[in-house]
């Protein structure tokens, strides 16, 4: 679903599992359960952002993507860079977990190569948390915009097919499904599900997509979105380009923003929705850097056996935001992408060394501070501090 990546190494075999966040209490974070379902008996985990104050705020939905494998064993997900975006500018974030995926209850719904099928399934979830969120005094159920990455991009455009008070737009970042199954035609189903929402299309739509999209490619991408717009589907495509390694995670990267933002800002403003900065949301500091060794000095970090200055060497080569953590063990980790891949090799790195882990490196500089027991050695010879392997 994302550009997302973490290797750890533990002594002991581990499965190298990310660690839960922490809440951010700048965004006043809370984790609620929503009702769904046709009985609404089904209850989504469901990531709420909001300003200060009583409201009632403009609400953004954020809708997710599937990852690999089973859908109960997906991460909670947070768009932590884009909820942030908005609260800024005076909105409340719902992010939910559509049945069967995280900690939500009910069954994912799967409807094989029935593309069509499959986003108004996810749609069904959308609609339910929508329905709550106008209960909520809180919001402003007049004021709505709903969005989504890759299977919640079609979730998201299936949604402009139904009559839903409030909702003024819809942002489709990178929207589609991938089927491999034997005999699943996954992308001629995607174009005609995506002209059968055209045809009723009831809600204008933003679409962002990257020209080094690993799942759908630029030949692709002119095919769903001629097919939406031939049925009569009321949208504007944005094609940015590249972006990193894969633009398919644009919007889980804190360096999206800066592509995301320029075109959602105008779409917004065409929809009636506010764009202007209302609250101040505090960014914490960097971590000092430190003239410990060069970034690229492999032999200077220390703990690490032969194995691990490997796998920092294989770091190096990632891409920012990123973060390697070392323990006294010989244990590592680096996390690359994504949010806060500092805490996520901390907190993974953690969970597998019996000694605490330190950052050693974060983005394109080192952060390591202290000394170790060789590194004490090195000095009283004279030595410059960088050290080899333990």
């Amino acid at each position: 679903m994302a550009s997302i990546s973490l290797a750890c190494l533990c002594f002991t075999p581990l499965l190298a599992v990310e660690q839960e966040l922490a809440i951010d209490a700048r965004l006043n974070e809370q984790i609620i359960m929503v009702p769904a379902g046709s009985d609404g008996q089904a209850r989504l985990q469901t990531t709420v952002f909001r300003p200060n104050g009583p409201g009632p705020f403009p609400l953004l939905i954020i809708n997710h993507g599937k990852d690999t494998g089973e859908p109960q064993y997906q991460q909670r997900d947070r768009f932590i860079y884009m909820a942030t975006a908005f609260v800024k500018r005076g909105y409340a974030v719902l992010v939910p977990m559509r049945q069967g995926f995280a900690n939500s209850s009910g069954s994912y719904a799967n409807h094989g190569c029935n593309m069509t099928a499959n986003g108004q399934a996810q749609a069904d979830d959308v609609l339910s948390t929508i329905a709550f969120a106008r209960q909520q005094k809180w919001i402003d159920s007049d004021r709505i915009v709903v969005a989504g990455q890759s299977y919640g991009g079609l979730a998201t455009i299936a949604l402009g097919t139904r009559d839903v008070p409030g909702v003024r737009g819809l942002i489709n970042f990178a929207g589609g499904l991938r089927d491999d199954g034997a005999g699943c035609d996954w992308r001629g189903e995607l174009v005609q599900a995506f002209a059968n929402y055209g045809a009723n299309s009831k809600v204008p739509s933003l679409w962002m997509y990257g020209v080094n999209d690993s799942l759908f490619g630029p030949d692709l991408v002119s095919r769903m979105y001629g097919a939406y717009v031939g049925q009569g589907g009321h949208a504007r495509l944005h094609e940015f380009g590249v972006f990193k390694r894969d633009s398919h995670g644009m919007i889980a990267s804190r360096d999206g923003e800066k592509i995301w933002w320029k075109e959602t800002e105008p779409f917004l403003r065409e929809v009636g929705m506010p764009t202007e900065e209302k609250y101040a949301v505090i960014t914490p500091p960097p971590l000092p850097k430190t003239n410990f060794a060069r970034l690229d000095d492999i032999a200077a970090v220390p703990y690490l056996q032969a194995s691990g200055r490997e796998a920092y060497r294989e770091y190096l080569a990632r891409m920012t935001p990123r973060a390697f953590a070392v323990s006294p063990t010989g244990d590592w980790c680096w996390a690359e992408e994504g949010e806060n891949p500092d805490a996520r090799a901390l907190e993974t790195c953690g969970k597998k060394s019996n000694q605490p882990c330190k950052l050693y490196s974060v983005d394109d500089y080192v952060v390591w501070q202290g000394s170790t027991p060789v590194d004490t050695a090195a000095t009283a010879v004279g030595g410059s501090g960088q050290v080899g392997s333990p």
